[in-house]
């Protein structure tokens, strides 16, 4: 990835964080957050991973929501990243905040019981 497309990438981020917590549809919580954003080179399309600390059900909930408003986060980040053209955006549920949370727990607990 060069380094305008993974800054353009880490602006991606920063809004989609920011859009996020205007979207007004129920599935999508206030728990949710964004772990990675992989931007194409041809800047056509953006897969964006993201996780919720209430587990992989949870997340997968949100990426309904996510998918039906899809239409308004592109054109929300187009007019906000300055791009020729905004990118198809694709959500991927990701567990690993809750799955680093339980790895925490165990460690917790390993160190607890010394």
């Amino acid at each position: 990835m060069s380094y305008k497309n993974a800054r353009l990438a880490e602006d991606i981020r920063r809004e989609l964080t920011d859009i996020f917590r205007t979207l007004k549809d129920p599935r999508v919580t206030g728990l949710i957050s964004i772990v990675k954003v992989e931007l194409s080179n041809d800047q056509s399309s953006c897969k964006v991973y993201v996780s919720s600390l209430e587990g992989l059900e949870a997340t997968k909930e949100a990426l309904k929501g996510l998918k039906s408003a899809a239409g308004y986060i592109r054109r929300e980040v187009g007019l906000r990243v300055p791009m020729r053209r905004s990118p198809e955006f694709r959500f991927v549920a990701d567990d690993s905040i809750a799955y680093s949370a339980r790895l925490e727990q165990k460690l917790k607990e390993i160190s607890d019981g010394e």
